[in-house]
């Protein structure tokens, strides 16, 4: 139905209900010139007189009358959507459609999005973590996250944190194998990389060396499309990798990792929130975007400080060096 013949319908209602044309054009935000012609429209479109009208009074003809009973069920209804949905757009409560890349982002959003649920025990999260970049409309999605540029034109994106990568073994990898000095070192050592989930491409190192950004693309020992795998054999010793800030930051803090070739780290790309617009925008999403932006904006959390990469691979090397002479074969570097 034509949207003006909805609202000459509900201004014949109006009237009626109202006793006055008048009344019935104030009520809904039209002058009475254009509330008479819609009345007069809605009537030459039905082929019927639908009131009886005069300059102080209304009466309903018997087609008003049956055409009102019939329609009037119709607008209560409609009227009923309408408040629910205005209700809705400040209730903090329903379904939160997330999407974010999968590797090694799960540990970055639960405790934002664990605090949310807290203080909003009626949201129910709909999280969709998937490498691959979807589709905004078909997915229906509410907020999103991406790692390295800004997402697609059209929506709103807001830089949260430099993304920090960070090459790294753990201590056992460096007893054993040694801490690499230099780029050119690291052919020679048990590298793993990432394969991309969507595309099955195997991802570089990015380095930075004199200020350029630079594409490692290395021999490897261990390839996979699981960013918690990767994690898992690189804690275990078995191979030397780059993680991003936001991953290694807490375990380089605990000594569980070490950062090597601090010198060569990159930032280059960024952690992004994007969004629609914010003007119908849902409470729940209003809110959701403001506790993230307070939780992970610039935080400090997320990466690691000149001074710390420099006392931890301080350690590091430390450690090499001390281990070095129970490994038959092994030199130790100046």
């Amino acid at each position: 139905m034509p949207i003006n013949e909805l609202r000459a319908i509900s201004t014949f209602a109006k009237a009626v209900e109202l006793g006055s044309l008048r009344k019935a054009a104030q009520a809904q935000g039209m002058t009475p010139q254009a509330a008479s012609q819609a009345l007069a429209l809605l009537e030459q479109h039905l082929g019927v007189r639908l009131l009886h009208r005069t300059t102080r009074s209304i009466a309903l003809t018997d087609e008003g009358q049956q055409f009102l009973e019939a329609a009037y069920p119709a607008l209560e209804a409609l009227e009923r959507a309408l408040q629910r949905a205005r209700s809705a757009k400040d209730e903090i409560a329903g379904c939160l459609r997330i999407v974010g890349p999968r590797a090694t982002f799960a540990p970055l959003l639960w405790p934002v999005l664990d605090e949310f649920c807290q203080r909003y025990p009626d949201i129910q999260p709909d999280v969709q973590l998937d490498d691959d970049i979807g589709n905004w409309v078909e997915d229906r999605v509410d907020v999103g996250f991406r790692i390295g540029g800004p997402p697609q034109d059209g929506l709103i994106a807001r830089r949260l944190f430099a993304l920090q990568l960070v090459i790294c073994a753990a201590p056992a990898y460096l007893a054993r194998y040694g801490m690499p000095q230099t780029l050119d070192e690291l052919p020679a050592h048990r590298c793993s990389v990432f394969r991309h989930p969507g595309t099955g491409q195997l991802l570089p190192w990015f380095v930075q060396v004199a200020g350029e950004q630079l594409d490692l693309h290395l021999p490897w020992v261990l390839a996979t499309n699981d960013g918690e795998l990767e994690q898992q054999a690189l804690l275990s010793g078995q191979v030397l990798t780059q993680l991003p800030g936001f991953a290694a930051a807490s375990q380089i803090r605990e000594g569980r990792l070490v950062p090597v070739l601090t010198q060569h780290n990159t930032d280059h790309m960024g952690v992004y929130l994007y969004y629609g617009s914010r003007a119908a925008q849902p409470a729940r999403v209003r809110a959701f975007i403001d506790l993230v932006v307070e939780r992970l904006s610039s935080s400090g959390d997320f990466m690691l400080s000149e001074k710390e990469l420099l006392a931890a691979e301080a350690r590091g090397r430390k450690l090499a060096r001390s281990t070095a002479s129970c490994v038959p074969g092994r030199v130790v570097p100046e």
